[in-house]
């Protein structure tokens, strides 16, 4: 990312601008995240008030909460005087969306199973308002078949995920768990606030997006070509279009349907990609998402007729390489290039050397093997690769890897644009 860029999600903005967010702080080491996380809401114009339940209890105080927020933290399901006030139902549903931060393993629990035994659990199971959750616990509490088929059953119930990263935990081990940076979440937020066109936290800025595979003609009714669906692609442009940004999609052959609020250009050939990437240019934002075919054949005018005789010996040459192209050091760089790794073994390591090899600024690694499921399926199981390190994502619905991978994005220009002004 190499140009001065704005900040995104600073200050009031007609995103979160008068929002009215319940802040769920749950009893996690990350609820020591809570107090810049409320600061930051409210630096944006947002209302905050603050659930704090007796384990966050343990970790920051309601005062800091009730200081910070410019309301009184709520902690008792059965104070008398709060219920007279502000009942627990009032409460959740006098609210726009309900942020639970950090969501421990146990209140994920509880709000998959229907528990309401502490004012956070009644507010959640009283609420007829959206639910946005911040996990955040051991690697293996997470991983555990328990928490993950809350976390599926929390997803059909439409309840909004952010995070978990992958980090050194408070344990002191290492890997997923770590609840969401705060600019993620404020994102994330953004995102769902994100009602119309240029509007969200990537307004104004362009962003271009490669998908599916490309077709490489050998005569008129045969080619070269992969099995790539562009579901994780086409995923990608929507994410980003609903987060705000000005979306070109450059699209091979699928049978995916157009994502909404984004323009299409429909290609064949890796050359008639690389072509309309570049009428693509100027943007401040690429994701090469496609599985280009690394070679082009040699195309006959005519069918290849099998004759009986020896198979016929196909002429191939080098296609166009459009992410190093597009990584490129010049005046049209992109200020985030991002490419995907496509491997079937030593997936981090191969990933880690194209980064480089390419030039681009992060890159995505995702297994494609054929146990993977990952070409034609739904889900994905990614690494991002940047110059930090690498991050390991869980396994998620492509929708879901894209809606991270998009809110990702948007933190990494609000981060760099504080670092710049």
């Amino acid at each position: 990312m190499n140009t001065i860029m704005r900040d995104l999600t600073a200050g009031p903005t007609p995103l979160l601008e008068n929002k009215r967010i319940l802040l769920i702080v749950a009893g996690g080491i990350a609820a020591v995240k809570a107090p810049d996380l409320i600061r930051r809401l409210r630096e944006r114009g947002a209302q905050v008030r603050c659930i704090l339940t007796k384990g966050g209890a343990n970790f920051v105080t309601p005062l800091t909460l009730a200081s910070l927020s410019g309301e009184k933290c709520y902690q008792d399901l059965f104070s008398l005087t709060d219920e007279s006030e502000m009942g627990h139902i009032r409460l959740s549903r006098e609210a726009d969306i309900l942020l639970v931060a950090p969501a421990t393993a146990d209140i994920m629990a509880k709000m998959a199973h229907g528990m309401a035994d502490d004012l956070a659990t009644t507010a959640l199971l009283a609420t007829d308002k959206p639910v946005m959750i911040a996990p955040s616990m051991n690697v293996m509490m997470w991983t555990h078949p328990a928490t993950q088929a809350n976390l599926q059953t929390l997803q059909t119930r439409d309840v909004r995920i952010v995070g978990p990263g992958a980090g050194d935990l408070a344990c002191g081990e290492v890997g997923d768990g770590r609840m969401a940076e705060v600019p993620e979440i404020i994102a994330a937020l953004a995102r769902f606030f994100a009602k119309a066109p240029n509007r969200g936290p990537l307004s104004s800025l362009k962003a271009l997006v490669t998908s599916g595979p490309t077709h490489e003609p050998i005569d008129p009714v045969r080619y070269i070509g992969n099995r790539s669906s562009g579901k994780q692609g086409h995923a990608i442009a929507a994410a980003l279009a609903e987060l705000g940004a000005d979306v070109t999609l450059v699209s091979g052959p699928v049978t995916e349907a157009d994502p909404d609020g984004v323009k299409v250009v429909r290609v064949e050939t890796a050359k008639q990609m690389m072509k309309a990437c570049k009428d693509a240019l100027p943007a401040q934002i690429v994701v090469c998402a496609a599985a280009v075919a690394d070679w082009a054949a040699d195309t006959r005018e005519a069918k290849i007729k099998k004759d009986g005789g020896a198979a016929p010996t196909l002429k191939l040459s080098e296609n166009p390489d459009i992410l190093a192209t597009l990584a490129q050091k010049g005046p049209l760089r992109p200020d985030l290039v991002i490419g995907f790794a496509a491997e079937t073994e030593n997936l981090v390591e191969n990933a880690k050397a194209k980064r480089a090899r390419k030039n681009c600024d992060w890159l995505v690694a995702n297994d494609v093997s054929q146990m993977s499921g990952t070409f034609g399926g739904d889900s994905n199981t990614v690494h991002l690769v940047t110059a930090d390190g690498v991050e390991s994502w869980p396994t998620l619905k492509k929708r879901a890897v894209a809606e991270r991978l998009a809110e990702r994005i948007a933190a990494a220009f609000n981060h760099q644009s504080q670092h710049q002004s």
